[in-house]
């Protein structure tokens, strides 16, 4: 018997650790719960911004580059999620987040890499706040919007300036974004994709009630609006900073990853409704376009109102679930240093504080969609393209596969981030000082 037992202990021993046996999850999502998450962390405004992205490229470029960035981001995930787990297992721990992850990667790579591993971290940290309040202030800007055109509309004695409208929004989202738990923020999002998927039925509604001419649209866009395409793509596809959360928290962790699995459904939706209403959109409203096509529909017709009321509505319900990677990052340096007995109100003063940060910044610049571009082509970039390729290649250095493929593959994901990143931050600071110029004329 003790010989038996010994024999266990021994195997036990031997067994590589198992990150997913050692988790305790307070309150676990299940499969559908998580894909509802990330789809909801993804689509939003930058799926209602798709029409004007293919405008940008062209509805040839436009579909190709959907399916090509779709993939891309899609790989990114994946191979974020499967170095995180590899590290679990180096680290025995049973999960780890996304800066942690970048920390691991460095502390166990190669030993040149090994003193980068704290600024790796603060990298992670640093690119994750700016991304996910950059998030919260492009919807604080889509809200306001969608809110002033109705008001213009039924009470046109009281028009005011949008700015006035993100600051009304102020309470209900320093309400909102008191939500700890990402269960119940998963009931949110599934509220918010219902409202986001009637109001793409709407719509396609309006785009196929009126005449659609392909003549005088382009298949092939302006080259050096591209960048502007990409960026506005990438910010639409690009859930990354919610991934670990969502993963972390699942029930059946294991689920997230393979084929199918939650990371294959939810990024086949994301491309399918990013595609047909970017493609649509621009054969119906040609170069006109807003940074939202919701804001593009009448304004005395019942379906065109609701859709407004409804993407309203979905990215008000979004909001608490971007403000989470926001608040859990602060909350995981700042909870250690404050006394237990002062927790609770140093959470909801720091929610406060941080959700009157993204209106005042929203405020500041009111340009939908130069901020969209912005975030997508700077931070997304960073946080979703070459961080991950970074630390898939340091974490697997010593065995990229054969012919290094692994190496070639992430340096061209690197590189195209690169071009990402410096392209779209050139053509959109250029779109920012012609239409500031042209205000002052």
């Amino acid at each position: 018997m003790n010989v038996e037992n010994g024999d266990a202990r021994k195997r036990r021993s031997v067994e590589p650790y198992d990150p997913f046996e050692h988790r305790k999850v307070e309150k676990p999502n299940s499969d559908l719960r998580s894909c509802a998450n990330l789809i909801k962390s993804s689509l939003g405004s930058g799926l209602l911004a798709g029409p004007l992205a293919f405008s940008n490229a062209g509805w040839g470029i436009g579909i190709i580059g959907t399916i090509i960035v779709g993939i891309i981001c899609g790989h990114c995930i994946h191979i974020l999620v499967k170095t995180s787990r590899g590290c679990c297992v180096v680290e025995k721990k049973p999960l780890l987040g996304y800066s942690e992850t970048c920390k691991s990667v460095f502390t166990n790579g190669p030993k040149q890499v090994r003193k980068f591993a704290t600024t790796a971290s603060i990298v992670a940290e640093f690119a994750l706040v700016l991304t996910y309040a950059g998030v919260c202030c492009i919807y604080t800007v889509l809200i306001g919007d969608s809110v002033k055109q109705l008001a213009d509309n039924y009470a046109p004695s009281m028009i005011l300036p949008v700015e006035y409208y993100c600051l009304i929004l102020l309470v209900p989202l320093c309400l909102m974004c008191q939500i700890k738990y990402l269960k119940w923020l998963a009931i949110l999002s599934v509220t918010a994709n219902v409202l986001l998927f009637v109001t793409y039925l709407f719509c396609l509604y309006y785009i196929f009630s009126g005449p659609i001419k392909f003549n005088d649209k382009i298949a092939i866009g302006n080259p050096a609006r591209y960048p502007a395409f990409l960026s506005t793509v990438i910010f639409a596809m690009e859930g990354i900073g919610v991934v670990m959360p969502v993963e972390n928290a699942m029930k059946k962790p294991k689920h997230f990853l393979g084929f199918p699995s939650v990371l294959v459904v939810a990024m086949g939706v994301i491309v399918f409704l990013y595609s047909t209403l970017g493609l649509f959109g621009y054969f119906r409203y040609g170069d006109v376009l807003r940074g939202s096509i919701t804001l593009n529909l009448p304004m005395d017709e019942w379906p065109a109102i609701c859709a407004k009321v409804f993407i309203a509505l979905s990215i008000f319900f979004t909001y608490p679930l971007q403000f989470f990677v926001v608040i859990d990052t602060f909350t995981k340096y700042t909870e250690p240093r404050i006394k237990p007995n002062y927790r609770v109100v140093a959470q909801i003063v720091s929610r406060v504080v941080g959700v009157c940060f993204c209106v005042g910044i929203g405020m500041a610049l009111p340009l939908l969609e130069q901020i969209i571009n912005i975030v997508g082509s700077l931070f997304y970039s960073i946080l979703g393209l070459i961080i991950p390729g970074i630390i898939e290649t340091v974490f697997r250095w010593n065995d990229l596969g054969r012919f290094n493929w692994v190496l070639w593959k992430n340096c061209f994901i690197i590189a195209f981030g690169f071009l990402c990143l410096f392209a779209g931050c050139t053509v959109t600071v250029l779109d920012i000082i012609k239409i500031q110029t042209g205000q002052t004329e």
